[in-house]
Order: C-alpha cells, then sequence, then structure tokens
C-alpha cells in the first residue's frame, strides 16, 4: 500500500493517497452532536461563528480550550479529529508522510507525532513544507516560501548550497493570516455594494456567508479581466483589481521589511491561494506561484529520504534540489493550440439519485447559484458562490465537462454526467 502524503498547511491542507486528493482548510464546526472539519465548516463560518474554531492548528497545545467548543479539551482534541477525518475521507491509509510549516514549535511537533499516535495509522516520515517545496528550484539568488496561513503569514529563507536547499529563518507577519486578508477584502467589496446599490451584504449572516463564498472565484477573474460584477440576493456591484489591492497593504509592507531589496535573480515561492491576493504580483514580481500539485512532487520525488520506518522520527530541514526546476510563473508558454484541453466524452444527461435529466444547451439548473451550459466541445459550469467540485477538484474556470464526471455543489448529492443511447 502507498504512502499517503499529508500537507498540513492549515489554510488549505491537503492530503493525497492513492486516487484521492482532498482538500481541507483548518475550520472546526460544533454543531451540538458532532464535530465538521473543512470545508463544510468554513461554509458555515459567518453563519454560526460562535460554534467555529479556527485556531485549532495555528495555536496546538494542550491548554484548555478558551472558549470552549463542545466536549474538546484543547486544540489537540481538534487536531485529532481532524486527522481522523481526513484519514477516513481519504480510504483509511496506514501510513501517513507530513509536511510541516516552519512556524510550528518543537513542542508543537512533539504533541502532533503524540496526537498521530492515537490515530490508526503510522506516521513515517516529517519534513518541513517550505523546504520541500524549495527542493523544487535550483538555480542562483535567494529563495523564499510566502506561505499565508489563516491567522498570520509566514515567510521562510532557503539557502542552496552544494545541490542542497536547506532552512535558514522562518519569520511570521501577524495580521497578515488569510482570514485578516478576507476581512479586508470583504470589506471594500461591501463599501462598493453600499455605494452602488446602498445594498450592505454584511447586515445578514447569510448575505455575508455568500460573499466570502464568492472571494475565490471573484478573486481568479480579476487576475484575468481587472475587472468584474458579484451579484448577491439580486443587487450587483462592480470592482476592479485595483480598488482590491489595497487589503493586502500590511502585507505588502511587512514582507520586504523581512526579505530586504529583491534582486532579480531572487525568487518568492508563493502558494496557489496566496497567489489570489490582488497585486501581490505587482509588488512581487519575482513571485512564482507553485502548482497545486507541487508538494506532491516533491514528497514523492524525495521519498526514499523521507522515510523513516522503525526509527525515532528526525523533522527533515535539508533536502536536495531536483536537478529539473520547475518552469518559472513568467517562462512564455508554447501556443494555445499545443495546450488545448481535449474534448470530453459525450454527455446526454444529469443523473441525480435514480432519475435522468436530459441536458439543456442553454442552460440546465444545478442548485446552488450554478448551471451547466453546452460549449463547442462539451460543457461548461456558470455560476457564482462557492466553487462546486468536480471529481472532488475544485472546478477550474473553462473546465471541460463530459461523461463520467461527478458535479458537487456545497452539501448537496452529486450529480454525474452520463450518456443515455438511443
Amino acid at each position: 500500500m502507498s504512502i499517503a502524503l499529508l500537507d498540513l498547511s492549515e489554510s488549505n491542507l491537503q492530503l493525497w493517497s492513492g486516487e484521492h486528493h482532498l482538500r481541507s482548510p483548518g475550520y472546526a464546526l460544533h454543531t451540538g452532536q458532532e464535530y465538521l472539519f473543512g470545508r463544510e465548516a468554513r461554509a458555515t463560518a459567518r453563519l454560526e461563528p460562535r460554534s467555529i474554531n479556527t485556531r485549532y492548528w495555528w495555536q496546538l497545545s494542550t491548554e484548555p480550550l478558551q472558549p470552549a467548543l463542545g466536549p474538546a479539551r484543547h486544540t489537540g482534541d481538534l487536531v485529532h479529529g481532524h486527522l481522523q477525518q481526513l484519514h477516513r475521507e481519504a480510504g483509511k491509509p496506514a501510513e501517513m508522510l507530513l509536511a510541516v510549516s516552519g512556524s510550528m514549535q518543537r513542542e508543537q511537533l512533539a504533541l502532533l507525532l503524540g496526537i498521530a499516535q492515537q490515530c490508526p495509522f503510522d506516521v513515517v516520515g516529517l519534513v518541513n513544507r517550505s523546504v520541500a517545496l524549495g527542493s523544487l528550484y535550483g538555480g542562483p539568488g535567494r529563495l523564499f516560501h510566502l506561505e499565508v496561513q489563516l491567522h498570520q503569514a509566514v515567510i521562510s529563507e532557503l539557502a542552496e548550497s552544494g545541490g542542497q536547499v536547506e532552512i535558514e529563518r522562518t519569520v511570521p507577519l501577524p495580521g497578515c493570516g488569510l482570514l485578516q486578508l478576507q476581512e479586508r477584502l470583504v470589506e471594500i467589496i461591501a463599501t462598493s455594494f453600499i455605494r452602488q446599490t446602498r445594498f450592505d451584504p454584511r447586515r445578514k449572516a447569510a448575505t455575508e456567508q455568500q460573499l466570502y463564498d464568492a472571494l475565490p472565484d471573484t478573486l481568479r477573474v480579476l487576475q484575468r479581466d481587472g475587472e468584474t460584477n458579484i451579484e448577491l440576493n439580486g443587487y450587483r456591484a462592480r470592482v476592479t483589481l485595483e480598488e482590491l489591492s489595497a487589503a493586502g497593504q500590511r502585507l505588502f509592507d511587512g514582507a520586504p521589511q523581512t526579505m530586504g531589496v529583491l534582486r532579480p535573480d531572487d525568487r518568492v515561492l508563493v502558494d496557489p491561494i496566496a497567489a489570489l491576493l490582488p497585486g501581490l504580483s505587482a509588488r512581487f514580481p519575482q513571485m512564482q506561484e507553485l502548482d497545486r500539485h507541487a508538494m506532491q512532487t516533491a514528497l514523492e520525488h524525495h521519498m526514499a529520504l523521507l522515510v523513516q520506518r522503525g526509527q525515532p522520527l528526525n523533522f527533515i530541514t535539508t533536502l536536495p534540489c531536483m536537478t529539473q526546476t520547475v518552469t518559472p510563473r513568467e517562462t512564455p508558454q508554447p501556443p494555445a493550440a499545443v495546450l488545448e484541453e481535449p474534448a470530453p466524452p459525450a454527455a446526454t444527461h444529469l443523473l441525480h439519485g435514480d432519475r435522468a435529466t436530459p441536458l439543456l444547451p442553454s442552460g440546465t439548473a444545478l442548485g446552488g447559484g450554478w448551471e451547466l451550459l453546452a460549449v463547442e466541445r462539451g460543457w461548461q459550469l456558470r455560476g457564482s458562490g462557492a466553487t462546486p467540485l468536480v471529481n472532488d477538484e475544485d472546478y477550474r474556470d473553462g473546465q471541460l465537462l463530459g461523461r463520467g464526471d461527478r458535479i458537487a455543489i456545497g452539501d448537496q448529492p452529486a450529480l454525474l454526467l452520463i450518456e443515455v443511447c438511443q
């Protein structure tokens, strides 16, 4: 059985195990009867703020939980519950290799391994996640990794010597976490709604939650088009990339103080979530956005060095550079025709449980504010709100869908695209 790979970045935990690729942000919700973690918990963060905890990975300890959240005694109990849920959803792998942020203290690492011993899997390796990602890149110049956690940003400086990359220092940037950045973005967008429509989406928890859910797709469109319209509760407001750039000012001011003046051959590696922040690429021309499977690539490449079965685990902070570096984000890409996505298998119906509904070329409503439209070479999703999952992955703007693709929107039952033969 293969070893599962778990990237413990609290703003987006990722686990690869066989055909499973799970993503689960560090949110814990107590419903009154049970705990929910990850996406399900995040979807109610604005609706039930007193039932949510987002600090349990960042403040991992055995101190009494304040404020209380159900029967959990401390944040360690919530971490244990989150690990258990990921393990179940990944098909119950027997072994895991963990990539951990350099901001985690020695005592927290020891507690994490103690918690893992109470889980139904064995931890067979432990590595600094910035070092693992940095090993994908070689060449001259300084190398930094910018990680945006939920409650802080972290800058790790890496050094390469003799074909090895190692951690030099890790510096936290308080007040620059994903939650703070989202709050500033929502404030700017809400101001636009009030100015343009006199509607304040923050006055009700439901519309505020919808605005938070719409943020990722909104930011992706802004990166491409520079402006977009957001629709909420029948109101529409126009926002631009430029006006939202003010949300990251604290990070834009704090990061250079840590990194100093960047030279042309320096590189700043950025996780995909952080790369969505408006204005970040303009402030850091040396920025290189990491592929969402970059950690999987790095851990699989170094597997022989990282696995430590039958011995005390060492926290690995030095790895050899891969011989072939990852293509930088700014490298010119091949012509679009070369990269054209192949047409998916034909689909004619949407299977919901045991009922098949014919697909309408003009648009088939899926619920949750989304619909399925016919395009030249397949089907595409259109809508707003929480990003749908297609085969357990976030839907990509412009992605072609066809027979066999499974669509999940929020907590609705999954829908399956099928072909009905005449």
